[in-house]
């Protein structure tokens, strides 16, 4: 029992403040949903198909935290914190050098990247519009994620927690100053609000590095690039690029679906913003449920460094309970709520009805989702990336026929949602079980 409870301080010492920074997070697209909205409905989708393509691309890059959470963890382990601190900075390095050209191609690409999900005439402006000016928030963007990767694989959760809740006040103001105006500052609409997400971002950033840089010069470690830990780094990417690749797929498809389903009503407004809504909370929830699996790649690293895999399965099985119980509790309040949460974001009253089915729909597959992040950050932890790669690209060629033909078939936004949440998520569970419950991932060592 003592052991158990030595546990779950340990999860509890590390996820609390993942949990608190992770919520804040989500923040800046509820955020800019809720100032946005008020512009009106073709404002709100565009935002939703704006915000998709950021959050793609910077999710493609999201190993940029979860590798060096976990190579950072294992030298820790080890007795390594030098070595650990020089690849975070290779990691660092790394998102420099993948920010500055993804910034250049998104900014130029705009218009195509918005024609691909074929929204009508008046989503189309506000959604280009907001895509141009947020595009300069990649490099610091890529740069939050690596610092903050570099912080939890030293143990420290709390630091991340402080810059993401000053960082989202931030930008929850500049949002209000910059897209209605106030004083000398113009009404800016849609390109105020992904102004304002920018310039807190690069603040954000900036703290983060600041951090990273002074520990490593108490331990001695060079700040100056290395060509070869940054190589690395971005071999090791490789399979965590895959791993994302496929999930963020599988929900531009599920986008992709809702706007065809759309289309024969004449405007894809309502649809498009209910959707973006949900998959917003959607979001929200996800990341409550992601901050056990930030303690869980954290600590899982840290003992396979040391060479405990007894402690690692024991954690595991913790980890595993903490999410259950997490994914029962936000699925009753996310069902509770269901009735009243569009009215937070939007008054168009299509918007507000067509949420509540969805939301409900959503809450059904919360609890599936708790042990989805737990086990995923439990292999991502153990550097299990080929792993995931390959069970993604498998989910992902089961779930796109599928959620097409539903929309094909006329479904509206409750079944596409219906097919997400039993063939999407129910199979990310069944292969992540399956090889939890093997030997092949613990690998021990720095």
């Amino acid at each position: 029992m003592s052991r158990a409870r030595a546990l779950d301080r340990e999860i509890a010492r590390l996820a609390f403040p993942a949990f608190l920074a992770l919520v804040a997070e989500p923040l800046f697209l509820l955020g800019d949903a809720a100032v946005v909205g008020h512009l009106g409905t073709p404002e709100l989708a565009g935002l939703g198909i704006a915000g998709t393509v950021v959050t793609t691309v910077v999710g493609l890059c999201i190993f940029l935290a979860y590798g060096t959470t976990a190579g950072v963890a294992r030298q820790i382990g080890a007795g390594h914190r030098d070595a650990a601190l020089a690849q975070g900075l290779d990691g660092l390095w790394l998102a420099v050098l993948l920010g500055l050209p993804a910034t250049l191609l998104t900014a130029l690409a705009a218009d195509p990247l918005v024609a691909v999900f074929g929204a009508s005439p008046d989503v189309v402006e506000p959604a280009t519009t907001y895509l141009r000016v947020a595009a300069l928030g990649l490099v610091p963007l890529l740069l939050i994620l690596a610092g903050t990767g570099v912080l939890r694989g030293l143990q420290d959760t709390r630091t991340p927690l402080v810059v993401a809740v000053a960082g989202n006040l931030a930008n929850l103001a500049l949002n209000v100053v910059l897209v209605y105006g106030a004083g000398p500052v113009p009404r800016l609409g849609i390109a105020g609000s992904a102004l304002g997400s920018v310039l807190a971002q690069t603040a954000m950033a900036v703290a983060l590095v600041g951090v990273v840089v002074r520990s490593a010069r108490r331990e001695g470690a060079s700040l100056r690039p290395h060509l070869p830990g940054v190589r690395a780094a971005a071999r090791a990417g490789v399979p965590l690029i895959v791993r994302t690749l496929t999930l963020r797929a599988s929900l531009l498809v599920t986008t992709y679906a809702v706007v065809l389903t759309a289309t024969g009503t004449g405007s894809t407004a309502v649809p498009v913003a209910t959707h973006q809504l949900a998959m917003t909370l959607w979001g929200f929830l996800a990341y409550v449920l992601d901050a056990i699996a930030i303690a869980a790649q954290a600590i899982t690293g840290r003992f396979l460094g040391a060479g405990d895999l007894a402690a690692t399965r024991a954690v595991t099985s913790r980890m595993l309970g903490w999410g259950i119980v997490s994914g029962v509790v936000t699925g009753l309040l996310l069902a509770a709520a269901s009735p009243w949460l569009g009215a937070l974001f939007t008054p168009d009253e299509g918007v507000r009805d067509a949420l509540v089915p969805v939301l409900l729909v959503a809450a059904v597959a919360q609890p599936v989702a708790g042990v989805v992040f737990v086990l995923d950050g439990v292999l991502i932890g153990a550097g299990d990336g080929r792993y995931l790669a390959r069970a993604g690209l498998v989910v992902l060629a089961g779930y796109a026929p599928l959620v097409l033909l539903t929309s094909a078939l006329g479904a509206g936004l409750p079944w596409l949602w219906l097919v997400f949440g039993a063939v999407f998520m129910g199979g990310r569970l069944l292969t992540l079980v399956h090889r939890s419950r093997g030997d092949a991932w613990l690998v021990a060592g720095a």
